[in-house]
């Protein structure tokens, strides 16, 4: 009977070791991105982007998400390449980032969206000490398919804790203008 339940565990090992983790790949730029597909809450294509004037660089403005204003980066600027160029195959990918003990809807403006991968345990990565054209800290893990790495970006450290909080003036002061303009209109 021992033998049978040692089995067992083993077998459950196994199971667990196997265990596959789901990601959403998509492409920026030349570069294979992925998140985990728990952080996505939805994928949209773009209809029009507010700008925010005086906002960085990568933050490309906000939309309305059924009357919500909901910030979009543009993933390849905030990663320290050039802007994205809007193209047929562009689109937005909604998250979900913890801030505060709050969460911030955010917008992820993305080159095209690729595919749900399933990755095994074991080929999930560390991520580099050094090596990678964008910031370590952005890095969650590194996904190896083949012969190919996919960079697994950690979505509450692609915005730091002072740029959220920037994101966050802006959706309520823009929230906020949007309130004035109705009460006025009235």
């Amino acid at each position: 009977m021992n033998q049978l339940t040692h089995k067992k565990q083993q077998n459950t090992d196994l199971v667990a070791q196997e265990q596959l983790h789901q990601y959403l790949t998509f492409l920026v730029g030349k570069d294979n991105l992925a998140i985990s597909i728990l952080d996505v809450k939805e994928i949209i294509e773009i209809n029009s982007i507010t700008h925010v004037p005086m906002t960085p660089e990568y933050i490309r403005g906000v939309i309305n998400l059924r009357g919500h204003v909901v910030p979009v980066i543009d993933l390849s600027a905030r990663l320290g390449k050039t802007r994205s160029e809007i193209t047929k195959r562009t689109c937005i990918v909604l998250v979900q980032v913890e801030y505060n003990e709050e969460s911030q809807l955010l917008g992820m403006l993305v080159d095209a969206v690729d595919e749900i991968l399933d990755l095994p345990a074991t080929s999930i990565l560390p991520a580099p000490d050094f090596g990678a054209d964008i910031r370590n800290d952005f890095i969650q893990a590194m996904g190896r398919v083949g012969d190919e790495f996919i960079i697994l970006l950690n979505i509450n450290r692609v915005l730091s804790v002072k740029e959220l909080s920037q994101l966050k003036q802006i959706t309520d002061f823009d929230g906020n203008n949007e309130n004035k303009e109705n009460s006025l209109a009235h």
